[in-house]
């Protein structure tokens, strides 16, 4: 048993395992990797037998999504460092030393996360972590390389190690200890920015997180839902509001929310006048699922605030990403002017 275990999480993606997972095998010498599959219909299972049969696979009885997927696989894990890798990501030789080392050196830094690189325009920044994620105070993620939806080129100018506010899902080093002990991700997120909530616990438990960039990997992006999908519309909105539910603190949650409703129905009106009715429709049910079946009944906030105190993070910009992105023209993370204390 090695000290990194490389767990990818498949469900119906043979073509990408097909295309990702022998470089995976190639570039991961320091790690045991390991296939969680969750429940697919493809021939996915048939393909690994065939042509990785050293690897471990571990096979779940049915689609957990990401946040169930992982929590029910890594339970049957055992190593110091857990590297949830997506099954979309292409790796490069050397990319786990840094991350490694990193944490090694470092044991208040519970996770880290590489440069995120766009595998199809390799000189862009990806949508999904880029060099390192934040959010601002209504809980809005944005990333250096990364405000919104514009992605910036990597010309070397976010290299620096960087503390962050969360590390993406799409491949983030966690150790072992501290994954068990928060309870790994909200299962009822199922898919999208539960490794956001799980970072802000992190933080809320007195760990930090940090972009270690000479660690490069390359993502593709939309592997299980495309960018342009009501499905992920959904989520995206729904679990961003769950999200700030589960951690901010009494006094902030129902004016952050009151903010985010007003916002998140711009956002809906947005989407019905560019003619995407179904996205419209998806931010709506979002709100209704939220208020109905989260913030009435209570969800599972009350676990969260008896375990973590409420604090309130350094890496959360002050400021509003959306008003900078619209109003003032700010869509890159250098023009927010935003100095992370150490």
């Amino acid at each position: 048993m090695k000290k990194v275990a490389v767990v990818i999480l498949n469900w119906n993606g043979k073509k990408l395992l097909e295309k990702f997972l022998s470089q995976v095998v190639q570039c991961s010498t320091e790690a045991d990797v390991i296939v969680a599959d969750n429940a697919s219909t493809d021939d996915s299972l048939q393909f690994l037998s065939q042509q990785f049969p050293g690897i471990r696979l571990i096979k779940l009885n049915r689609n957990y999504g990401f946040a169930g997927g992982y929590n029910a696989c890594l339970k049957s894990v055992e190593a110091e460092y857990f590297v949830l890798l997506n099954s979309d990501v292409e790796v490069t030789s050397g990319w786990l030393k840094p991350l490694i080392s990193f944490l090694d050196s470092n044991p208040q830094v519970a996770a880290c996360q590489p440069k995120v690189r766009s595998y199809y325009d390799r000189h862009l920044f990806e949508h999904a972590g880029a060099s390192g994620g934040y959010i601002d105070q209504l809980g809005y993620p944005f990333c250096r390389g990364r405000i919104l939806n514009t992605l910036e080129a990597d010309n070397s100018q976010y290299n620096s190690n960087q503390k962050i506010f969360w590390a993406t899902g799409a491949c983030l080093m966690i150790r072992r200890d501290v994954f068990r002990k928060l309870n790994g991700f909200d299962d009822r997120f199922f898919a999208h920015m539960e490794e956001i909530d799980l970072c802000w616990r992190i933080q809320r438990a007195g760990y930090t997180l940090f972009c270690i960039p000479e660690s490069v990997v390359f993502h593709v992006g939309g592997g299980t839902l495309p960018m342009k999908n009501p499905r992920k519309t959904y989520f995206n909105f729904r679990n961003n509001m769950m999200m700030l539910h589960n951690n901010l603190p009494p006094d902030k949650l129902i004016p952050v929310l009151i903010f985010r409703l007003c916002l998140d129905l711009t956002a809906a009106i947005k989407f019905l006048v560019e003619g995407d009715a179904r996205d419209a429709l998806a931010v709506l049910k979002a709100h209704f699922y939220f208020f109905t079946r989260v913030l009435m009944t209570g969800g599972r906030r009350n676990q969260y605030r008896s375990e973590l105190p409420f604090t309130k993070p350094t890496t959360v910009f002050k400021g509003s990403v959306v008003w900078n992105y619209y109003l003032r023209n700010k869509k890159k993370f250098s023009d927010l002017n935003f100095e992370v204390k150490s």
